[in-house]
């Protein structure tokens, strides 16, 4: 009996040894995930300046915790003081991605503080600045308690509730790889146009080495099947002209890291008809070590996405203006015998 046990121990021991390594891979959140912590509002008198103190609780513990990146405060203050905004715990969800995209982070938390009877109340809301996807968590305790205290138990939590649900709160990160899967099974055995592509680019206070738009687009269409081509003189009939522009600029310092902020725009036009098939635009931000290569970065990833969108709809596009094919001719009656 006990061998029969112990074998059954090595049994489940193996089978989770085996698929520790999916469910890691599935439920693993997203590394350098650059936060934006707001001072908490403070809903009534009795908890005045205690906004403050509690975002400043929150900015050290995230910021002591790996895979965190905390916008700097001066640098965060200094954005929204430019852009003339003056946000605290009131941030509204559909506001979180204008914001993100200005300060360089993914993620913004904020917050309030308000009392009710002898009982303290502290609640955080985190919001996902790509997806504007939300989740709470909360402390409360007593009047007498040590502020300190309860805003390290919700620093604690707030954390906890990242590595839980980071990967519903951030945008899902498509490879190349993955977009030319995606494209691939969407478009099945359809015939791929031949294309042209023009996407210019800049990044504001330095000079543009190489356009990584225009290469991803590139990369992306040969390998999906579409054919490329870089003189369409005398071509008939003339490929689906790509034009757009892409734009990266430095958002803010993460620690010894930095933030980029990239935006690409698109547009398809079939110069036969003049006709604009497709429109499309997308804005990212990527942490990197290097100013210039978070630009990269940024700008390839956008168009990644935007290939994965667009690409589909220049076959869908090139099937509708071909004619249809005509029935086949009825045989004549055979005549009467």
């Amino acid at each position: 009996m006990s061998s029969l046990v112990t074998r059954l121990m090595l049994i489940g021991a193996v089978l989770i040894c085996a698929l520790l390594p999916a469910l890691a891979a599935d439920d693993a959140v997203q590394k350098d995930i650059s936060v934006a912590i707001f001072p908490f509002a403070e809903r009534d008198n009795q908890v005045k300046d205690y906004g403050a103190k509690i975002s400043d609780v929150l900015n050290a513990q995230l910021g002591a915790t790996d895979g965190i990146l905390m916008v700097d405060r001066e640098q965060l203050d200094k954005t929204l003081d430019e852009h003339h905004l003056n946000l605290s715990g009131a941030v509204k969800a559909e506001d979180a991605t204008q914001i993100g995209q200005l300060v360089g982070a993914k993620l913004l938390i904020t917050g309030a503080v308000f009392q009710s009877g002898k009982t303290l109340y502290l609640t955080a809301k985190i919001i996902g600045t790509e997806t504007s996807k939300t989740k709470s968590e909360s402390v409360k305790g007593t009047v007498t308690d040590d502020l300190a205290t309860l805003a390290e138990q919700l620093a604690k939590q707030v954390i906890a509730r990242i590595n839980k649900d980071g990967n519903t709160l951030i945008a899902a990160q498509t490879t190349e790889k993955d977009a030319v899967t995606i494209i691939n099974d969407k478009l099945g055995k359809a015939d791929r146009p031949s294309i042209t592509i023009n996407i210019s680019e800049r990044h504001i206070g330095a000079t543009t080495i190489d356009p990584a738009a225009d290469t991803e687009m590139a990369i992306i269409a040969k390998d999906t099947g579409f054919t490329v081509l870089t003189n369409s003189a005398g071509v008939k009939p003339p490929p689906l002209v790509i034009t757009g522009e892409g734009i990266s600029e430095f958002a803010t310092h993460l620690g010894k890291l930095v933030s980029v902020r990239a935006r690409v725009e698109v547009k398809v036009v079939d110069p036969a008809t003049e006709k604009v098939i497709a429109v499309d635009r997308q804005t990212v931000i990527v942490v990197d070590v290097s100013e210039i290569i978070g630009a990269k970065s940024a700008l390839q990833k956008a168009t990644t996405l935007i290939a994965q969108r667009l690409l589909p709809k220049l076959v869908t596009a090139d099937a509708k203006d071909k004619p249809a094919d005509k029935p086949a001719d009825k045989p004549a009656d055979a005549p009467a015998k």
